[in-house]
């Protein structure tokens, strides 16, 4: 619970203060591939970018002509060969992503909140669709075919959803945008209706095949499940986050399931779900802030699943709460005035990336401090000088204590250098199959230098670099990543603030010694090689 007492930060391994910050246009939503090697990211102009996360730039953009207006979401298929992008104006894409290139574009009947390739396949070509005023779908990407989901308990044995009193002027039966997720291997789909209920789904046979009633009831708006599969996360109206423990196991759990289903014959109906549900999910903890009640967004776990973190939904705060999965709050952290759109913590490393209202990503990471005894076991820091003995052979050339024990190791045996050892992180990859963690870097042209043709001393060149003159700042391009030292809202009126889809002011970090070196022997070498009139007229400049 968020009223525990907050445990030591030491103990944890996990973000705590924003290490920099991505700029590219106005960002909307982010996703990270397995590896965490790339993280793509959705804009408000309809376009997709996939930053390399190791160098932060900019490793590929995704164009399309077709979209103007902005993603709502975005999604790896299991292997980073295809990146599925759904869009505001009804819109699903499915991009290859080593090409670049449209693989296809669907359009639906409504508004995707949330699009999700199947997981279980490295080309997948259905997804899971979360629209904005209907039930969830199965939506085949090769034919643009939808097959509705269930979103409540069947009164008769049809499989479909009992009708709702109050319609629209259509007809049609209104729908609070329901959460939905495939689990680890795709053969199941967890679905959250407004009824604070969690159907399990065969969505092969659109099937009901168990049901658990959340507590509170509430509407059910975000559900994910951990990288493992062993735990379901949970976000409700009632601004409480769940987490659930999986029963079932992790391959075959469809199977698993059919098999629990023959042994409750006896049973019909609402009960026989609700048991069989039972036997699924078991509810594991809570959090909330039972002080301030704020409302959660964009709720996930880390990669390896021992942390949960979940942002505030308040206007104008960007805070992100993390928790340890035993219940304890661990850390809250504060970011800039300005709300938080999205959420996601690296497969691997304990960073956390975060989108603001403005469009900016910022990343979060460990504070790490020096640690000198890290460096020599034997080293020792001492709180104030202490008298020192030395031993009598300390410094004899070969002392007693420090003669090398001889080695068991057989010197003549070959080194294996080619077998890669597996990663218990990615027990689930398949060895045959070749997975993408890094793009070739398209290269853009730099801009075209405006230097005076009177060239001044070094000196003020290092200074003019320094201060941020256009020598410092004329390597602007699409997208970069900005240290933290200079904070991304200094300078920047309300105008720049509120822009949705141009091209804004666009800053790096300061070049490094190494780089000022080569610019200044260039600019020395193009010195020594003017005319004479011109050597004239830089001194008549001084």
């Amino acid at each position: 619970m968020m009223n525990a007492p907050i445990i030591d930060p030491l103990q944890g391994d996990f973000p705590e203060v924003i290490e920099e910050f991505l700029e590219h246009g106005v960002m909307k939503c982010i996703a990270f591939n397995r590896r965490g090697t790339l993280l793509a990211a959705g804009c408000a102009d309809g376009n997709c970018v996939i930053w390399d996360f190791e160098t932060r730039g900019i490793a590929k953009e995704l164009r399309d002509d077709d979209c103007l207006a902005a993603i709502t979401s975005i999604c790896w298929s299991k292997y980073g060969h295809r990146i599925l992008a759904s869009a505001a104006d009804k819109s699903l894409t499915l991009w290859d992503v080593v090409k670049g290139e449209k693989i296809g574009r669907t359009t639906l009947q409504q508004t995707p909140l949330q699009a999700r390739l199947h997981p279980g396949s490295s080309t997948p070509l259905i997804c899971l669709v979360c629209p904005v005023s209907s039930a969830p779908m199965i939506v085949d990407l090769r034919s643009g075919s939808t097959t509705v989901l269930p979103v409540s308990l069947p009164d008769t044995g049809n499989g479909l959803a009992p009708p709702s009193r109050n319609k629209f002027s259509d007809g049609s039966a209104p729908f609070t945008p329901t959460a939905a997720c495939f689990n680890k291997y795709g053969d199941l789909v967890y679905v959250g209706n407004s009824k604070g209920e969690i159907l399990i789904i065969d969505h092969s046979k659109i099937q009901v095949c168990g049901v658990v009633q959340v507590p509170g009831a509430s509407v059910i708006k975000n559900m994910v499940f951990s990288r493992s599969g062993q735990y379901l996360l949970t976000n409700s109206n009632d601004r409480t986050i769940r987490i659930y423990e999986n029963l079932l196991p992790l391959k075959d759990g469809l199977k698993a399931l059919d098999e629990s289903n023959s042994g409750l014959d006896e049973l019909d109906g609402v009960e026989k779900v609700k048991t069989i549900g039972s036997t699924c999910l078991s509810l594991f903890r809570e959090f909330q802030d039972s002080i301030t009640r704020v409302h959660w967004k964009a709720p996930c776990f880390s990669g390896d699943g021992e942390w949960v973190i979940g942002g505030s939904a308040s206007k104008g705060e960007h805070k992100i709460y993390i928790w340890d999965r035993a219940g304890h709050l661990v850390k809250i952290l504060e970011g800039p005035k300005e709300a938080l759109m999205d959420l996601a913590w690296h497969p691997v490393h304990p960073i956390v990336v975060s989108v603001s209202l403005a469009g900016l990503v910022y990343i979060w990471a460990k504070d790490y401090t020096e640690n000198w005894s890290a460096f020599a076991p034997d080293f020792k820091e001492l709180e104030e000088n202490e008298e020192y003995i030395e031993r009598e052979d300390e410094f004899d050339l070969m002392p007693d204590t420090e003669k090398v024990k001889e080695s068991d190791v057989n010197e003549d045996d070959e080194v294996d250098i080619m077998t890669v050892e597996k990663d218990s992180a990615f027990s689930d990859s398949d060895v045959s199959e070749e997975e993408i963690c890094f793009l070739p870097a398209d290269p853009t042209p730099d801009a075209p230098e405006q230097q005076d043709k009177c060239v001044g001393s070094t000196s003020k060149l290092a200074d003019s670099a320094q201060s941020g003159s256009p020598l410092s700042d004329e390597a602007g391009q699409n997208g970069h990543a900005v240290n933290q030292s200079s904070s991304p809202l200094e300078g920047m009126d309300n105008s720049a603030a509120e822009d949705t889809g141009g091209t804004r002011l666009k800053r790096r970090r300061r070049p490094s010694d190494k780089v000022m070196e080569l610019q200044v022997e260039k600019v020395k070498k193009s010195s020594q090689r003017m005319k004479p009139s011109e050597s004239f007229c830089s001194i008549n400049h001084r």
